[in-house]
């Protein structure tokens, strides 16, 4: 009886907590929010009210009223928000969501607000690392969406910076945002009226991403600190996601089809590949991919091949089930290693970023404002950063793209 009424506890309380939508800024795709999602999850918010939307061509148009081949409008991005909210709402029966949002995504979730209703349905607004005044303020090209003096942020701003019935919560850096530098001032992503977080040292996607920017989040949509800042394990998650691609130079989350992925596991504490692939498959139109039944222990390569080119994708720390991860065929070729950090950037002195032991010596000082390096390295390499390490091995071929893929802290 105790146990049954427990359950009946547990699930009310699971209906009770209101869903979350994750959107993500310019360019990027919904795979930045995985870490995130697995702390909420592993802090006990139910996966099922955990979602992140993955916008159709996520780069932003030179000149807002402009069309531009596989670029995006204000409106494209907040109409297909829309449409993603009430399709969240209609699958969970719940009456309102949150809305949290990195770069981009936050002015977003700020649009949709204030000019497409969406305050009627949105109980709470997280905004991180959002240019809320601009990445810079000019009189010129006033049609354009980072401009703080241009038609968009100046019709987001007057009046009011909030609305009405939404509670808003912004979480900035203090000196090391490249988009909030002094020209706009560093608490341009500040908005009147806000509750306003600074979390001083982080870079202009980890006050998104981070764990601290986590631990914000959730106090802020919970009312309560999370237990946890390291994801809880699963013992056999299940991965699966999409395949996409670049068109020209605008990377965009449209699926690819015809492209083999091949995942292998790497043998412990090495680069060499344990045996056959442990899943392949040939993309659709659909592009998606899975499941694969992983283990969070090890390194696993996800290779990608069409037309005579290849890009593998060496990742570890797989700790927990996600149908997220989108793994982009990008363009090009070179021999060496790409070392990527997604869910932040890299400067030198700040990040200790190790390969084979050395400091990688190829990042620059100052504001972080790169989120990969290409270095020089052949056969298999040991790449650390902030206790992640990933095993892979450099690119031997100019039609082959090599990365590794940080993804914690």
């Amino acid at each position: 009886m105790r146990f049954l009424l427990a359950m009946l506890l547990f699930c009310q309380a699971a209906q009770a907590q209101m869903p979350v939508i994750f959107v993500h800024g310019n360019g990027d795709d919904a795979t930045k929010w995985v870490p995130v999602i697995w702390l909420f999850e592993s802090n006990g918010y139910p996966a099922s009210r955990l979602f992140a939307i993955r916008l159709t061509d996520p780069a932003a148009r030179r000149e807002d009223s402009k069309p531009e081949a596989f670029r995006s409008s204000t409106t494209d991005q907040a109409s297909e928000v829309s449409a993603f909210v009430t399709r969240v709402l209609l699958e969970t029966k719940a009456k309102k969501v949150a809305l949290v949002g990195s770069s981009r995504g936050g002015m977003t979730i700020r649009n949709f607000l204030k000019n497409a209703g969406g305050a009627a349905v949105v109980s709470h607004a997280v905004l991180c690392g959002t240019p809320n005044h601009g990445v810079m303020a000019t009189d010129t090209n006033l049609d354009m969406e980072f401009n703080g003096k241009g038609h968009f942020l100046r019709q987001l701003n007057e009046d009011s910076e909030l609305v009405d019935g939404v509670q808003f919560l912004t979480i900035r850096s203090d000196k090391n945002d490249k988009y909030a530098q002094p020209n706009v001032g560093y608490d341009g992503p500040e908005l009147k009226g806000a509750e306003n977080v600074v979390l001083p040292g982080l870079d202009h996607r980890e006050v998104a991403f981070h764990p601290l920017a986590f631990a914000e989040t959730f106090r802020f949509l919970t009312g309560d600190k999370p237990k946890y800042l390291k994801p809880l394990a699963e013992a056999t998650p299940k991965l699966s996601g999409l395949v996409t691609s670049f068109v020209g130079m605008a990377p965009t989350n449209r699926p690819q089809a015809g492209v083999k992925l091949s995942v292998f596991a790497l043998k412990p504490g090495t680069s060499e590949r344990e045996g056959d692939a442990r899943y392949s498959v040939t993309t659709n139109e659909t592009g998606s991919w899975g499941p694969l039944v992983a283990q969070p222990d090890l390194t696993y390569e996800f290779r990608l091949e069409k037309d005579g080119r290849a890009v593998s994708y060496f990742m570890s720390g797989l700790a927990r089930s996600t149908a997220l991860l989108n793994f982009r065929f990008v363009p090009g070729g070179a021999k060496g290693l790409t070392i990527h950090r997604p869910q932040g950037y890299l400067s030198k002195g700040r990040d200790a970023l190790m390969m084979n032991g050395k400091l990688v010596e190829e990042l620059a000082e100052g504001v972080p404002t790169r989120d990969s390096v290409t270095v020089i390295a052949q056969g298999g390499v040991k790449v650390e950063l902030r206790g992640e390490t990933v095993y892979a091995r450099a690119s031997g071929s100019d039609n082959e793209v090599n990365i590794v893929e940080l993804i914690w802290d």
